[in-house]
């Protein structure tokens, strides 16, 4: 029997003005763990007076999680936080009961050319957690945990493995593990691994069962406790997951809960602009009558 229990490809996505790869959700796997949502951003480049403009927008019952490769994105919320991501660096961002931000180029980078490469992330907040206050948290990649065994680099964004734990407040048990391999080398941490697991390729290639898998393909592992994988030299993976929850979580736009209910009442409140708003930004963005990607019928 494989291990690798699924193969998950980028699927082309426009957000914004800006065209990305969705992975997570898919239509046969929701979740990794917590993890309910990764786009991939890029990589691409963008002409003087091309710029990524997302608008104010709101989030309920998750935490986001946005970790840049090139680039700068500004990001500005409804709690007053208004912050420049550079490569490295891990944004942080809990909705609870409901926070509104934007995302753009920063004003210095708008009139020139810029790069933009990188990954956004959901992770769904714990039943009892998902109408909290929300929270912002801005971590420098210094502070990350980064080791390096037999030549291979490891860097923690969020969650615990490995003995390490990130700075990042994260409110359920999970992993974000980002690792490098300049040469050829030997990949199991199955000894390390917990709940369930993704393996995202996002550069070169590695090896298991007789197979090659190259970049931008999400492998969904079968059994943890036989995970191991050879990377060709030049690869960069992400090794994300944990305890999955025991309750079924349901997205629709940004908006992620355990219960309809909070949805209806989310999607209402957007109508009828009760969410806080970011201070000097207007230009929020419209709820869509209907999610073309990702839908739910409610209960009858």
């Amino acid at each position: 029997m494989s291990n690798i229990n699924m193969i998950i490809e980028e699927r082309p996505r426009l957000i914004g003005n800006f065209l990305v790869g969705r992975l997570l959700p898919f239509k046969d796997k929701k979740m990794v763990g917590p993890f309910i949502f990764l786009d991939h951003l890029g990589p691409v480049s963008l002409p003087a007076g091309e710029n990524l403009d997302i608008g104010p927008h709101p989030h309920i019952g998750l935490s986001t999680l946005s970790y840049l490769l090139e680039g700068s994105v500004l990001h500005h919320d409804s709690l007053g936080n208004k912050i420049t991501i550079s490569p490295g660096q891990v944004n942080w961002m809990t909705a609870g009961r409901g926070i509104v931000h934007s995302e753009r180029t920063p004003p210095e980078l708008r009139t020139g050319s810029k790069n933009m490469h990188g990954l956004q992330i959901w992770v769904a907040l714990p039943k009892e957690l998902e109408e909290m206050d929300p929270a912002f948290s801005h971590t420098e990649e210094a502070e990350l945990p980064q080791w390096e065994i037999e030549k291979v680099k490891y860097k923690l964004l969020a969650g615990t493995i490995m003995g390490h734990r990130s700075p990042v407040p994260v409110y359920s048990r999970l992993f974000l593990l980002e690792i490098t391999c300049d040469e050829r080398c030997l990949l199991d941490l199955s000894r390390q691994l917990y709940g369930e697991c993704g393996i995202y390729i996002l550069r070169g290639s590695i090896e298991a069962e007789g197979k090659t898998f190259g970049n931008k393909e999400l492998l969904i592992i079968n059994d943890i406790k036989s995970c191991g994988f050879t990377a060709t030299a030049g690869t960069t993976v992400f090794f994300f997951g944990g305890e999955p929850f025991p309750e079924e979580r349901h997205i629709y736009w940004n908006f992620v809960a355990s219960d309809y209910a909070l949805i209806e009442k989310a999607k209402n409140r957007w109508r009828q602009n009760e969410f806080s708003p970011i201070a000097g930004e207007d230009d929020n963005i419209p709820m869509p009558l209907e999610n073309a990607n990702i839908k739910y019928r409610p209960r009858a």
